[in-house]
């Protein structure tokens, strides 16, 4: 494909070049959970989603007027953007409205730290642009664990709370599809991340436009018949978590690669934990927090953060001369 470049390893970069921007990701998609948790009280899953691609996209379009940058020319491309603009944008923030009508906006967090778990296999068995080892299936298997401790598996009663969960975690398995997605197909162009982030959104607003009215059956409910709270809420989320978020995100995958970028999770949980704490004074039962704790360490040994070292054996000693 003219002008897409197929990079199978992360790019090398010093940490303070990425790390601030993985901090203010984590604290903008961190706090997204609350906005989401406030918007679901009056809008359907679906139009909230729709209000955010719509601010997102005139927000970065505001940007490319400023910055007089054009948004992609090349077919091939807008037709990855529709691609990725379903399964990063669209799929995943309608879930998470569906799935926060019936669980707390600070275990919709934790689901999101699964991520990392998921874009690996990912990124080595379909994109290739990882490679797998026996540390990275390790952390595989500690990751899924932490899951099962997350969703409580030993309970029978938890009905609702599990449905929630299930849509959480597919939307962040569609995260997961994403990543690599962009990394593959998008990353390596020559245009800028503002102008790739609004092609993906633009796309993602075409087909929520459709879907939504067919889904709810409903017309849009007008902006003024909503509180200020909520209009609020949408903005943020359009304006930051999916305007400035994803123009610093394609930075961070055009930089370190998409499984490394990911860890931007590992934080995520910590700041929706907060605010929900906080603001909208929730609360978890214990083994939720612990769960992804251990999803969180899982992450950490398969990217590489922890370490798992071999003893190695002791050399025997030289015969005396």
């Amino acid at each position: 494909m003219s002008g897409v470049s197929t990079v199978t390893t992360p790019d090398k970069a010093p940490v303070r070049a990425w790390l601030p921007v993985m901090l203010a990701l984590a604290a903008i998609w961190g706090c997204s959970f609350l906005f989401i948790s406030i918007g679901v009280r009056e809008l359907p899953p679906l139009y909230l989603a729709l209000g955010r691609v719509i601010a997102g996209s005139v927000v970065l379009l505001a940007i490319l007027v400023v910055k007089r940058e054009s948004l992609p020319r090349d077919p091939r491309l807008w037709a990855h953007s529709f691609v990725a603009g379903a399964i990063g944008s669209a799929i995943p923030w309608t879930l998470f409205g569906y799935g926060e009508e019936r669980i707390p906006s600070l275990l919709a967090g934790i689901w999101n730290g699964i991520t990392p778990l998921v874009v690996l296999p990912i990124a080595v068995l379909i994109f290739r642009t990882e490679v797998f080892s026996m540390q990275r299936g390790l952390g595989l298997l500690i990751g899924f664990t932490g899951m099962l401790v997350v969703l409580g598996a030993w309970r029978v009663d938890s009905g609702a709370d599990l449905v929630g969960q299930g849509l959480c975690m597919l939307a962040a398995v569609f995260y997961g599809l994403a990543i690599p997605y962009q990394k593959k197909f998008l990353a390596g162009t020559t245009l800028s991340g503002t102008s790739l982030s609004a092609a993906l959104l633009l796309c993602a607003t075409v087909q929520l436009a459709i879907v939504a009215p067919l889904v709810t059956r409903q017309a849009p409910p007008a902006p003024w018949s909503l509180s200020a709270e909520v209009v609020l809420s949408v903005l943020a989320l359009g304006a930051l978590g999916s305007g400035l978020a994803f123009v610093l995100n394609m930075r961070n995958i055009r930089m370190i690669g998409a499984s490394r970028s990911s860890m931007v999770t590992y934080l995520m949980p910590v700041f929706s934990i907060l605010v929900g704490v906080i603001v909208l004074h929730e609360h978890i039962t214990w083994y939720q927090p612990v769960g992804g704790l251990i999803v969180l360490l899982g992450v950490a040994v398969s990217q590489g953060v922890l370490t798992v070292r071999r003893k190695q054996p002791i050399p025997a000693e030289a015969p005396a001369v």
